[in-house]
């Protein structure tokens, strides 16, 4: 459960970023003054369409690596337009069951994707996205989330229906199914903390990077700045599932990921992947996550999750967006 937006992909000039004022190599929400952006990229640079947002980057790669038709289902909000449409069936193509809630008034939610080099301009306009409403929820998407057992929710989410996190919280729980909650961004950790803990209750695994434990921890206040701590830390916190241990994992880029689990700190390595290979790192932390929960859903061992996650990343930054091969080269 997450925010749907189309990416729109294309190669750009220097002096197109620079008539929208816009860096080469960052990530921003789109203002009164980029909504031009996105009819231009399509009129001038014919742009690529994927299928993008955090969750659903992971889900859609949780659906590759497990090669199984209807092993996944994704919901989100977006409006009634073309990009809508767009957007499902790049979504649905590697076999996730997709149903979006439909906000008629309100546009589908893109991202612009401008590519100079191998650098990357984000340019994110929410839109529908924001709009989700615990009704579809209640009619549409719990049916979905009463056939699944593992639930994975971003902390984006928390910026739009926090009554819908913890109502899918709560029955996983009760359950005894399994729910994975990412921190998502250093803003959510600061503005968000208390929809945020409120999640992290029902939560079995925590997900986030480096930055986001850091910021963790510092908006509660933590007397320490050592992400295992922080991660051992969130292991101990309130759970309505207490039966269940608690994973609290921290990835660093190449450098090794950190996991929490039951008092014991651990560090598994990421597979090396030659500079010259590496196309665009957009969207390699979603992959990771994406992969590990495949390997998770699957009564996989912590090592083995991952390095099926560590594979997952390691396609995804050797193409543009998060998109993959047909198949993956690795086996569940």
């Amino acid at each position: 459960m997450g925010n749907p937006l189309l990416d729109i992909s294309a190669t750009v000039t220097p002096e197109f970023l620079e008539k929208f004022g816009l860096d080469a190599n960052n990530q921003i929400l789109a203002e009164e003054k980029h909504m031009p952006i996105y009819e231009e990229l399509v009129a001038s640079f014919s742009p690529d369409f994927i299928a993008g947002g955090a969750t659903q980057n992971s889900i859609r790669v949780a659906q590759w690596m497990l090669q199984s038709p209807g092993a996944t289902s994704y919901m989100g909000c977006v409006g009634k337009d073309s990009y809508a449409d767009t957007l499902k069936a790049k979504a649905e193509e590697g076999g996730t069951k997709v149903e979006y809630m439909v906000d008629e008034s309100t546009p589908t939610g893109t991202c612009a994707v401008l590519i100079t080099g191998t650098d990357r301009s984000l340019v994110a306009n929410i839109s529908a996205a924001n709009n989700y409403k615990e009704e579809h929820l209640a009619d549409v998407g719990m049916p979905l989330v009463e056939e699944a057992d593992l639930v994975y929710i971003s902390g984006f989410f928390l910026t739009v229906s926090p009554p819908s996190i913890v109502t899918v919280g709560k029955h996983v729980a009760e359950k005894n199914k399994t729910m994975c909650v990412n921190l998502a961004a250093p803003f959510i950790c600061e503005f968000f903390k208390d929809p945020l803990m409120d999640a992290i209750n029902y939560a079995d695994i925590v997900f986030g990077n480096e930055t986001e434990f850091a910021s963790f921890g510092k908006a509660q206040g933590y007397d320490t700045e050592d992400l295992s701590e922080i991660a051992l830390r969130i292991t101990r916190l309130p759970k309505a599932n207490a039966g269940k241990k608690r994973l609290a994992i921290v990835t660093q880029g190449k450098d090794p990921t950190i996991i929490a689990c039951d008092g014991e700190v651990r560090k598994y390595p990421i597979a090396e992947l030659a500079a010259d290979k590496i196309v665009d790192t957009n969207g390699a932390g979603d992959a990771w996550v994406g992969g590990f929960i495949a390997a998770y859903s699957l009564n996989k061992n912590i090592e083995e999750c991952t390095k099926a996650a560590s594979y997952a990343a390691a396609v995804i930054i050797q193409q543009s967006g998060c998109t993959y091969p047909e198949k993956p080269d690795y086996s569940l």
